[in-house]
């Protein structure tokens, strides 16, 4: 498996799947969420609301409509709470969830944003090594997806992915 770091809006990625750092109702938000909802179009809200919400720390997948990417993989990230309540798991079921999504569909490539490190709390740095050794875990067990991109939206995070994923190479 190949991992990238980029720096840019995840809106613009064409690939075979995004990922939306969602809220639990699944229904748009502010962040990454509402920025997936306005690209894509009106039809994404539609394709939601089918998907009756979704737990923290699970995924569930729709078309991408008007995206580059066909698809959208939306999961939902843990809210931090001082790390009391289970949050680095859940935070890595996210990621591992949505690469199971990807696999099952033969997907070759997915984009992920940093889940949870933005209006949910999660330490950033924390939220990096978690997303980072689960995609490499995850790589070394599964053919697909072959490509997995972190877009990252600010330098603080670009820069975080950057140090992280030049300690492993």
């Amino acid at each position: 498996m190949k991992m990238e770091l980029l720096k840019g809006d995840l809106t613009k990625i064409d690939c075979d799947a995004i990922v939306n750092a969602a809220n639990e109702s699944l229904l748009g938000g502010g962040g990454v969420d509402g920025a997936i909802h306005r690209a894509a179009g009106p039809q994404l809200l539609e394709a939601c609301k089918k998907l009756n919400g979704c737990p923290t720390g699970d995924a569930k997948i729709t078309p991408g409509f008007n995206l580059p990417a066909r698809f959208v993989i939306h999961t939902v990230g843990p809210v931090w709470k001082g790390g009391i309540n289970n949050e680095e798991d859940l935070l890595r079921s996210c990621y591992q969830r949505s690469l199971e999504l990807a696999n099952e569909n033969n997907f070759y490539s997915i984009a992920f944003p940093n889940i949870s490190a933005g209006v949910y709390h999660f330490p950033k740095e924390k939220a990096a090594q978690i997303a980072i050794e689960t995609v490499q875990a995850f790589g070394w067990k599964h053919e697909l997806p072959k490509k997995v991109m972190f877009v990252c939206f600010d330098q603080e995070n670009y820069d975080l992915y950057k140090t992280k994923l030049n300690l492993i190479r």
